[in-house]
């Protein structure tokens, strides 16, 4: 039996150009999710500088020399790093090889000040006697080697001979005089050319003619004057003229009088104080004049104008108690300076900022004895390639190398020790 093929009618069929249009249209409407959604994810994604530990660096020191505890870290010209370290924190068994008759082979304190070249050699050594016309600090610390080549050295022991630091290191300014109350600076072979202050001589955080207890110093090319951190007793930023020592200019937190009353312990839930917490341990100046002070048991770094105008301030790890966050801080060295590198000796890391905005980005590091782990990190500094150099104090006693290896996505917060990727 045949059956007839029944046909539609046009009005229960469309027509094929409605069916292609429909699907072109839903095409077009997927697209532009999958395209906002990509731009979303582009826009979110965290862009900053990305580093490999040298495990080889630098080199062996030679004479079975060791380190004790590295407080101070700077760059030259010449891309030579230069670091200051305490032999005198060396236990008697790092000593072995000091004592009378000796008691082995090895080991005993490396000179204070070292300079090792690009590749990592020991290239210079000096340091840590009293000559004529100085006394070598009773604790250095901090290093700076300015654009003629000089290097600066302060210092933050109490009394002739260094003693153990208390837990909470915003506890050192207390009354009392001290011995390292000055700033030394030297040619790049060691020989003596001045100091700004006298040991035993400080009147506090607004006397012009001494320290008290300075962290670390630089030198603005631009106009010669060197801006000290002081530091571990005083609580200001104070500048001088590089050449003559003369007094400039001071001030303290949020760019007022500094003012020498004890503050209570910190608390992160507290406000913000309105002057720096002991010890104020570094500055650093970019190309722009933005001078970014640490005030270490504060959490934070201010960032001045170089005539002492507040303009802002970042913490980080807000909550970190004893002996603070803020340790030390480097620019990166794009023509712009746009990143920011903090040590953070409490938390055993470096965070990298944006700098203008302060924007945190990313951290790396983390607690640990292996290369690309911290003990301590206590100072920092770049080098013209972008590489960064850290030193480590208390038992941490070393100087890493971490290469830069350009600008790219980093995907997280904090990531760690950064090994040399593999083949």
């Amino acid at each position: 039996m045949m059956h007839s093929a029944v046909n539609p009618t046009p009005s229960s069929v469309p027509p094929l150009w409605r069916f292609a249009a429909i699907l072109l249209l839903a095409a077009l409407v997927i697209g532009a999710s999958i395209a906002m959604v990509g731009c979303n994810a582009g826009a979110s994604e965290i862009v900053a500088p990305r580093f490999e530990v040298d495990p080889f660096w630098p080199k062996p020191l030679p004479n079975h020399w060791v380190l004790g505890a590295a407080i101070g870290v700077a760059v030259d010209a010449n891309d030579h790093v230069w670091i200051i370290h305490r032999g005198g924190s060396l236990e008697e068994k790092e000593r072995y090889a000091t004592w009378n008759p000796p008691a082995a082979e090895c080991c005993r304190p490396a000179p204070p000040v070292l300079e090792f070249n690009a590749a990592g050699d020991l290239v210079g050594h000096w340091g840590g006697e009293n000559g004529d016309g100085y006394e070598w600090p009773a604790s250095n610390h901090g290093i700076d080697v300015d654009y003629k080549g000089n290097v600066w050295i302060g210092g933050n022991g109490r009394g002739a001979q260094p003693a153990a630091l208390p837990h909470d290191e915003s506890r050192m300014a207390d009354a009392g005089r001290v011995h390292d109350s000055m700033l030394l600076k030297f040619t790049r072979d060691g020989r003596f050319l001045m100091q700004i202050g006298k040991h035993n001589m400080s009147g506090g955080s607004n006397d012009i003619n001494n320290l008290r207890l300075p962290a670390k110093s630089l030198v603005d090319a631009k106009t010669n004057e060197v801006y000290v951190a002081d530091g571990y007793a005083n609580r200001r930023v104070i500048v001088f003229d590089a050449d003559t020592g003369a007094f400039k200019r001071l001030w303290g937190a949020y760019g007022n009088k500094p003012d020498d009353t004890q503050l209570p312990a910190y608390n992160p839930k507290d406000p913000p104080a309105k002057q720096f917490r002991t010890p104020v341990h570094a500055v650093t100046l970019a190309d722009d004049g933005l001078l970014y002070v640490c005030d270490r048991t504060n959490n934070r770094i201010q960032v001045f104008q170089t005539d002492g105008t507040y303009v802002d301030e970042v913490f980080i790890e807000r909550n970190t108690l004893g002996d603070g966050a803020t340790f030390d801080a480097t620019l990166s060295r794009d023509p712009e300076q746009k990143y920011l590198y903090v040590a953070d000796g409490s938390n055993m890391k470096i965070h990298v900022l944006e700098r203008k905005s302060l924007k945190i980005l990313t951290a790396f590091g983390g607690g640990g004895r292996q290369p690309g782990q911290f003990y301590a990190v206590h100072s920092i500094a770049s080098d013209s390639k972008g590489n960064l150099y850290t030193t480590e104090t208390y038992r941490g006693q070393r100087l890493q190398k971490f290469v830069f290896k350009g600008v790219g996505p980093v995907k997280s917060a904090n990531l760690g020790a950064p090994w040399p990727a593999s083949e």
